[in-house]
C-alpha cells in the first residue's frame, strides 16, 4: 500500500511528487491525460518567480523531469473512481492498470477552461486565443482584443485589459453584465472599453493567426464582424470532478471544498491547485498548494507508522 496517491501531473500533482519524493514517502502520481495541465498551452510565462521566461511546455516539462530525477513514480492511467477510507485504505480503479491502494489521496486534477465549442477553436489555441488574460495579456500591448463573457473573470479581464491594449471589446450574450455593480461601473468608465452586449462569438477568421471574429446577436440584431487581434475566453471553468462521484464534498459548481489545508471532507483526501475551492487560480497558486498538501499528509501519515 502507498503513502499517497497523487492524482494528476500538473503543476500542483508534480510540486507535491517533488515535495512527496524529497519527504521519503511512497507515492505514486497518476495522470490521465498528459503531464502539466492547461499551462502547456501558454506560449511564454513571465511571471513565475525566478524565471524571467520560459514557455508552459517547457516549463512543465521542466517540473516533470524534475520529480523523475528526484525518484517520483509518475504513471498514465485514468482513474475512474475511489473508494475505501483512511482507517482501511484508499481505493483507485483505474482504466488501463489495476487498483491503486493507498493510505491517503491527493486529487490535483485541476480544472478546464469551458470552451466556446465552435469551429477553429483548437487551431487558434495559442495563436489568437487566450483563456487567461493575465498569463497572455501583455503579449497584446497596444492592440485590439475581445473578451467573451459576461460575469466576474471576464468583467476582471477586461479592466486588466485595458491598461494594456488599445481597444478592449467585451462580448455577453445577454443585455446586461452578471458581474458585480461596481466592479462594471469601472468597467464602463473606461474609454477604450466597448461593450458588446446580446451577442454571442459564433464564427473565427484567420490564416496562421486569429484576425476577425463573427458574432451572432441573442437579441434579433444583425450579425457582425470584428477585427481584432486576440479573443479572451472567460466564460467559466470545469473542474476534473466527474469520475469522483460522492465521494468528497464539492460545491454546487464541482469543485472539491477544502481550505487552505488542502484537507477535505474525507479524513485522508485532499485536493490541490485548481481543483479546490479557491479565490486564485494562478500557477504560482498550483504550486503551493502541492507543497502545504503534501505536508499535511506526511504528518498525518507518520501517525500511523
Amino acid at each position: 500500500m502507498k503513502d499517497v496517491l497523487i492524482i494528476g501531473a500538473g503543476p500542483a500533482g508534480l510540486t507535491a511528487s517533488i515535495y512527496a519524493a524529497r519527504a521519503g514517502l511512497d507515492a505514486v502520481t497518476l495522470e490521465g491525460e498528459s503531464y502539466g495541465g492547461q499551462i502547456i498551452n501558454t506560449p511564454d510565462i513571465e511571471n513565475y518567480p525566478g524565471i524571467k521566461h520560459i514557455s508552459g511546455f517547457e516549463f512543465a516539462t521542466d517540473l516533470y523531469e524534475q520529480a523523475k530525477e528526484l525518484g517520483a513514480e509518475i504513471t498514465f492511467d485514468k482513474v475512474r473512481s475511489i473508494e475505501g477510507s483512511f482507517e482501511e485504505g484508499f481505493r483507485a480503479i483505474c482504466e488501463y492498470g489495476g487498483p491503486v491502494t493507498a493510505r491517503t489521496v491527493l486529487i490535483a486534477t485541476g480544472a478546464k477552461n469551458r470552451p466556446m465549442g465552435i469551429d477553429g477553436e483548437e487551431k487558434f489555441k495559442g495563436k489568437g486565443i487566450s483563456y487567461c488574460a493575465t498569463c497572455d495579456g501583455a503579449f497584446y500591448k497596444g492592440k485590439t482584443v475581445a473578451v467573451f463573457g459576461g460575469g466576474n473573470t471576464a468583467v476582471e479581464d477586461a479592466i486588466y485589459l485595458a491598461g494594456l491594449c488599445a481597444k478592449v471589446y467585451i462580448i455577453h450574450r445577454r443585455d446586461e453584465f452578471r458581474a458585480d455593480r461596481k466592479s462594471v461601473e469601472k468597467l464602463l468608465s473606461l474609454p477604450n472599453v466597448e461593450p458588446v452586449l446580446s451577442y454571442v462569438v459564433s464564427g473565427l477568421n484567420g490564416s496562421d493567426r486569429l484576425s476577425s471574429v463573427g458574432l451572432r446577436s441573442t437579441g434579433g440584431g444583425e450579425a457582425k464582424t470584428l477585427d481584432i487581434d486576440g479573443l479572451f475566453v472567460a466564460i467559466g471553468q470545469v473542474p476534473a470532478t466527474d469520475f469522483l462521484g460522492k465521494t468528497v464534498e464539492t460545491d454546487p459548481h464541482g469543485y472539491i471544498v477544502a481550505g487552505e489545508d488542502c484537507a477535505t471532507s474525507v479524513k485522508g483526501i485532499f485536493a490541490a491547485g485548481d481543483v479546490r475551492t479557491k479565490a486564485v487560480r494562478q500557477l504560482t497558486t498550483a504550486a503551493s498548494d502541492g507543497c502545504t498538501a503534501i505536508l499535511q499528509i506526511h504528518t498525518l501519515v507518520g501517525l500511523i507508522f
